[in-house]
This record gives C-alpha cells, sequence and structure tokens, in this order.
C-alpha cells in the first residue's frame, strides 16, 4: 500500500483538510478533461451540457464553473478582498488576474465548437472570459490488425480513420499551450484534474487540497473504497526488483494476476473493513504546479503509450473494430522519480463520486447483474442523496432514501430531492454553519443556493426553491407545505422519439406546476426572511 489518507466526510479530520483546502483553492488551476459527444449515454449533444439533475436544471459544465467561482469568491472574500462573481474588484488588472480561479477545458474535434458555443451562449456561466481557455486535442490513426496496418474510411478509402489519442494527452496540451508557465507567473501552486460528468467531485476538492498540502504530495489521486475484483483501477505501490518504487494505478484485470504471482496467492480480497485495501481509482487528480511544470519541460508531457484491442475471438488474430494508441492521464508518475512524493486520498462514494457514462440499456444490464448503473438516472439520484446526507450530518431530521422507484427498467432508492447550490457552501463547515432546524419529508423538494443565505428553523412538505444573489441576506424561518413537484415515469421508454432525450436517459420527467411549490427569487441587494406558505 502507498502513502496516502482516508478521510470521512463531516469528521474533524476533514473539517480541518477542508480548512486547508480552501485556502489553498485560490491558487489552484482546474482542468476539465471534456470527454466527448454523448453518444455511449444516447444523446446527441456533449456531455458537459446534459443537466445534473431536472430540478434546478443546472447542466453539468455550469455547475463546475459555479463551484470554481464560489471557491473563488469565498476565498477572495476571506481576507477582506471584494471579488463580484467574474473575479472583478476595483484594484489593477494585474491584481485582477491573480484572484481568479483559471479553468481549462481539454475538447476534441468532435467537441470543441459545441463547447464553446455553450459557453458563449451562458456568458461563461458567470465566469470571466479570459479565466477559461479550451485546449484542443488532435486524433491519431486507428490500426486494422496485431502488424498494425492502418484503418482507413468506409466512405473514403483514400482518407485514415481517426480516433482520440486518450485523456493522457492533457499534459502534453497544457505544457505546449503555455499555460502552466502563466499560471506560475500568476502564482498558482496546483492543479485538479477532473471528469466531464461526475458531479460530486467539487464535494471532495477542499478537503484532498488539504490532503496534497498536508502530506506535501506532488501527485495525489482521488479515490473510493473498492470491493476486490471490482472493475475499477487501484492504486498501489509497486516495487522493482532493483528496489525502485513507484505508486500508480493498476487496472483491475492486471492487480489480481499480479498480487498472485508475487505478494499473496489470493489475488485480490477484501480485508476486515470488507473493501480491497487498495483503493478504487476515479481519476479526479491534483498535482503540485511547481514539480509537474519543471517535469514536463523533461518530457514534453509525453505519455507511455499502449494499444488495447477487442479481439472477434480466442485467436486474437482479428479485431471486432479499428483501435488506436492511447495513453492515459494516471499513467503520469511513471516518468516521475522514486523520490517524487505521490499518494492517494479516498472517500466514500455516496460523497464523491458519481458517473454518468452508460445508456439506460447499458445501465439496465449491469442493474440486472447486481452492479452499480451508472447512468443519468442514478446520477440524478445520487446527487440529491449526496446533498441530503451531507444536511443530516449537519443535523438536519430528513428521511433517508429507501423508496424505490422503477425507471428504465431500473429500481433505484428515492429519497427528498435536495439541491445545494455551490454559492450555498463549498464546505462542510460552512453548510453546518447555516443549518438550525430543518425537517422535511420523503417526497419534498429543496432548491437552495445563495452566500447570504440560512435556515433558522424550517419545516418542509413539498417544494421550496431559494435564490439568491450576493448582497441579499435571506433567513428561511417557518412552515412551508404544498403538493410538490412529481417525478413521473415516461411511457415508450427509452428509444420512442416523441420523448426528450433528456428526459427518457432518466426514464421521467418532472412536473412542476407553480401552484404546488413556493420560490423565492431574489435578484437584487437587501435582507429578507422567507415566510412560511401554504
Amino acid at each position: 500500500m502507498p502513502a496516502g489518507k482516508v478521510v470521512k466526510y463531516g469528521g474533524q479530520e476533514h473539517v480541518e483538510l477542508e480548512r486547508v483546502g480552501v485556502e489553498e483553492a485560490r491558487s489552484t488551476a482546474f482542468v476539465l478533461v471534456a470527454g466527448g459527444l454523448g453518444e455511449r449515454l444516447g444523446y446527441s449533444g456533449i456531455k458537459v451540457e446534459l443537466p445534473v439533475e431536472q430540478a434546478s436544471e443546472t447542466k453539468y459544465l455550469e455547475l463546475y464553473v459555479k463551484n470554481i467561482l464560489a471557491l473563488q469568491n469565498r476565498e477572495a472574500s476571506g481576507d477582506g478582498v471584494s471579488v463580484g462573481c467574474c473575479g472583478a474588484k476595483s484594484t489593477a488588472g494585474a491584481e485582477v488576474k491573480s484572484q481568479m480561479i483559471p479553468l481549462a477545458i481539454m475538447t476534441s474535434d468532435d467537441t470543441h465548437e459545441k463547447t464553446l458555443s455553450l459557453l458563449e451562449k451562458n456568458d461563461y456561466f458567470g465566469a470571466s472570459k479570459e479565466q477559461v481557455t479550451l485546449i484542443k486535442q488532435e486524433k491519431v490513426p486507428c490500426l486494422i490488425d496485431n502488424d498494425a496496418h492502418l484503418a482507413l474510411k468506409d466512405d473514403d478509402q483514400y482518407k485514415l480513420q481517426l480516433k482520440p489519442h486518450g485523456h493522457g494527452d492533457v499534459h502534453s496540451l497544457l505544457h505546449t499551450s503555455g499555460l502552466l508557465s502563466k499560471w506560475m507567473s500568476q502564482g498558482k501552486k496546483w492543479v485538479v484534474f477532473f471528469q466531464d460528468t461526475n458531479s460530486l467531485v467539487f464535494r471532495v476538492i477542499p478537503g484532498a487540497l488539504g490532503v496534497s498540502k498536508s502530506m506535501n504530495l506532488e501527485f495525489n489521486s482521488l479515490c473510493v473504497p473498492r470491493k476486490a475484483k471490482e472493475a475499477v483501477g487501484a492504486i498501489s505501490l509497486l516495487t522493482h526488483t532493483d528496489g525502485r518504487k513507484m505508486t500508480i494505478n493498476v487496472e483491475y484485470n492486471q492487480l489480481d494476476p499480479l498480487l498472485r504471482a508475487t505478494t499473496n496467492p489470493d489475488g485480490d480480497v477484501n480485508d476486515t473493513t470488507g473493501f480491497s485495501p487498495f483503493p478504487g481509482n476515479i481519476n479526479q487528480l491534483i498535482v503540485s504546479l511547481p514539480e509537474y511544470a519543471k517535469q514536463l519541460k523533461k518530457t514534453g508531457g509525453a505519455i507511455e503509450e499502449f494499444v488495447n484491442p477487442k479481439y472477434k475471438d480466442s485467436t486474437k488474430t482479428t479485431f471486432k473494430s479499428p483501435t488506436r494508441l492511447e495513453c492515459m492521464m494516471q499513467d503520469y508518475p511513471k516518468s516521475l522519480g522514486t523520490k517524487a512524493k505521490v499518494g492517494f486520498t479516498v472517500f466514500d462514494n455516496w460523497v464523491g463520486y458519481s458517473p454518468v457514462k452508460n445508456s439506460p440499456a447499458d445501465g439496465l444490464a449491469k442493474f440486472k447483474n447486481g452492479d452499480p448503473t451508472h447512468t443519468a438516472t442514478s446520477g440524478e439520484f445520487e446527487f440529491y442523496e449526496c446533498c441530503a446526507e451531507m444536511l443530516r450530518l449537519a443535523g438536519a431530521d430528513i428521511p433517508a432514501a429507501t423508496i424505490d422507484q422503477e425507471f428504465n427498467g431500473m429500481k433505484l432508492p428515492m429519497g427528498p430531492r435536495v439541491v445545494i447550490g455551490p454559492n450555498f457552501a463549498s464546505t462542510f463547515e460552512e453548510l453546518k454553519a447555516k443549518i438550525g432546524k430543518l425537517k422535511m419529508t420523503a417526497t419534498s423538494t429543496l432548491i437552495i443556493d445563495g452566500a447570504d443565505v440560512s435556515i433558522k428553523n424550517l419545516d418542509l412538505d413539498g417544494t421550496l426553491i431559494v435564490n439568491v444573489v450576493k448582497g441579499h441576506s435571506v433567513v428561511i424561518d417557518g412552515v412551508v407545505k404544498n403538493k410538490g413537484w412529481n417525478w413521473k415515469s415516461i411511457g415508450g421508454g427509452f428509444g420512442s422519439r416523441k420523448i426528450r432525450e433528456i428526459d427518457a436517459l432518466r426514464g421521467f420527467t418532472v412536473e412542476k406546476k407553480p401552484e404546488n411549490e413556493a420560490r423565492f427569487i431574489f435578484e437584487q441587494p437587501g435582507s429578507s426572511k422567507v415566510p412560511s406558505a401554504k
């Protein structure tokens, strides 16, 4: 086992790590490895424009940008500096830029223009245009057999088939774009890499940054507990016969035979915790920028390549489809020396990992096999339950998600629908300080966002939406009771032409009637008390 830390969300150690991490956030740059189109999910657009959930209809990219801005604004205000939603403040331009938290988005030929259009149509979701940079990945030729003959396009035999080279290209793109040097000149110390459709990642980033700082890690892999032989890569410490050591992700199909051949004849097995001692890598990474930039000057950001063809049969002579050389961003530590400090941070799945990567059909197959579905349906309910559990840990009386609802053939636990916006709380300590007495019924919906909002005493049976701009203070105190919104299973199911793609992906629509909700939107500075609404 390599050096790392297992963190219990909401515990005292976590609170202390978050305090450190939030301090480091202003010295951090973020990189979104934006993936590609949503075809694998059954969606015709880019994945980052999908809504995380149907209650607030916040898009993935919107959620990520708002989380970054919330960290930016919180940090800047923490030392008496007043920063607006775009990072602007009444001082010299260079000082403004140093306070901004930059975001780089890796795109491809398939996604670049659509990502740029999404940002421009939504005014960069409140960010400054200059703090967001798109870096485009190029494609590489495909191979059709073990002799590496090149694949030609079906519709034009004079053109090569091309595919993306893998997310490992993000390292070379950051190096060649000059972003690393730019960020260094702005005083940035960390780079956080995160994936396109994991809505929970910013719940754990402050704590993980705290781990990187406290352990002085050059490379920190965010992880979750992993069952033995689970189809998730594992962080492991490898020792060469000559004594060299390397902390690296080992793919699940390689870990068990590797253990059997070396340290454990039983292979990958669960320990007394019920999980494998080797944590599951979720490909959300934190690197120390000075060491990272120095190393990439040596390597140019090149990452070790591999080829992973899918064969038609056991003879392993014919490919099912053309493959290509590819690389993975988590293999970066392979290029480091033996003295590099590489480690990991483990958070429970419920608070840090909810990927949306499978279509309803693929998700149903996994559901029948007893595996996590990782669909838009599960992603939505897991987002609500994460927010609800955070409130429970803060002292709220909220029923657990125990009611199984069937959508797209999958029965998943559904509880109160809770959406905590980034501006309401960036850390657990901040969240807990804003929660007094809060009680919700199992069918209620609560959507809350705003830096100056607090709950003094709320008894909710129905739907309540509170959204507040910076500069408006709101205290929620009273009883809110209405019929609420209804999550309704759709007829026809996935593939029906009469149903919107985003609804078909989930298997339901949300009936939102104004008479069945209490909505409070404050768009001007001031102060208010949310009254009882029946």
